[in-house]
């Protein structure tokens, strides 16, 4: 039986990025990580899946890109099977979100037609599978904070600083 999962780990200029695939779309990256291992680690259970480099050529490239500091789009086919109604709408509002911008929780909340869902925003964001296409990083507080982020608030004030959204001092 072949595999329908497939995986890389990629180095890049800000650390180790996974990546996984379904036959749908891509089910899952990672935010940058000190090694390979932890980056693969961070995709979870790996059995019923491949390393197949090959499959993610263009899609490493644009990661390349992207975190060597310029501006790349992704729009890859996602495979967010698993993910409830609420999620899969904020994340598509938040994939619309422009490189080296930002938007606040409360905008969009107002996206989604649910404005008064705000902290359900901050957790849908918090379970995104697919940091970077889904440029969870992005949103932040109305008042200019920038909120949690699950790969530390550090990180995302990389990743922002890296787009020229926000100047690190």
């Amino acid at each position: 039986m072949t595999s329908k999962l497939r995986y890389i780990t990629l180095n890049t200029n800000m650390g180790w990025v996974g990546i996984l695939s379904s036959e749908k779309g891509l089910c899952k990256t990672t935010l940058p990580q000190t090694s390979a291992q932890k980056a693969q680690q961070m995709l979870g259970n790996l059995n019923d899946a491949i390393r197949a480099p090959h499959s993610f050529d263009s899609l490493i490239q644009r990661f390349q890109i992207y975190f060597g500091g310029r501006r790349v789009t992704f729009p890859d086919q996602l495979d967010l099977s698993g993910t409830n109604t609420f999620q899969r709408k904020v994340w598509e509002i938040t994939r619309i979100i422009p490189y080296g911008e930002t938007r606040s929780y409360t905008w969009v909340a107002e996206q989604i037609g649910q404005p008064r869902a705000m902290r359900a925003v901050g957790q849908a964001l918090g379970k995104n599978p697919l940091p970077i296409i889904i440029p969870c990083h992005r949103v932040i507080a109305s008042n200019g904070e920038l909120g949690g982020f699950g790969g530390g608030v550090e990180m995302k004030r990389r990743l922002l600083s890296l787009e020229g959204a926000i100047t690190i001092g």
